[in-house]
């Protein structure tokens, strides 16, 4: 029961620290709100609950073992990122856009966790850390693993998503919309540093 508490702490701690996941919840909230940016969140969390299950299960030892599998994981993420970012800082601010959803829905964000560098360092620092070889079978300790990171992600996307739906209310003008977007862009732009290099 401890390894789980302490592995519930590092989920909530990992999820909640800044990342290009939490960037897109940020951004995805101060475009269509809550409501609307709840399918991100449920992709941010899940994509994750299933990619920890997987890399817990040996998923995660086959890519780490093959590095030109890693290296176009990594190439694919970058541009993908890129992307993402052009499209959050040329989003347009107020009106019409708002009822355009949010920048990424649940599917995209779910199979962003498979290119994103932070899940995958997460991810391989949890199996390292968590992962016992008298604590039961792979196969429900993956799973166990799984269920609590999702346990922890909601929450901590939430506030990620709130923090970017409570943004839009306070930058009542288009201009100061406007910088925000692009300042989101940028962050997620800058993000690509750490899987290139």
């Amino acid at each position: 029961m401890t390894r789980w508490l302490a592995f519930l702490v590092f989920s909530f701690v990992a999820a909640i620290t800044p990342g290009p996941s939490n960037v897109i919840l940020t951004a995805a909230g101060a475009r269509a709100g809550i409501w609307r940016g709840l399918p991100c969140l449920m992709g941010v969390s899940l994509g994750m609950g299933l990619m920890m299950f997987l890399v817990a299960y040996g998923l995660g030892q086959f890519v780490l073992d093959n590095p030109d599998i890693l290296r176009v994981l990594q190439w694919c993420g970058a541009a993908f990122l890129l992307w993402l970012a052009w499209r959050i800082a040329t989003a347009s601010s107020g009106g019409p856009a708002v009822e355009e959803g949010p920048p990424v829905g649940f599917l995209g964000a779910a199979g962003f966790q498979w290119i994103n560098p932070k899940s995958w360092t997460v991810t391989a620092g949890a199996v390292g850390a968590y992962l016992q070889g008298d604590a039961g079978g792979a196969f429900a300790q993956a799973l166990g693993f799984g269920l609590l990171f999702v346990v922890a992600a909601v929450p901590s996307g939430f506030l990620w998503l709130a923090f970017g739906a409570g943004m839009k209310r306070i930058l009542a003008s288009e201009r100061s919309q406007r910088v925000f977007s692009i300042a989101m862009g940028v962050l997620l732009a800058a993000s690509v540093v750490t899987i290139l290099a």
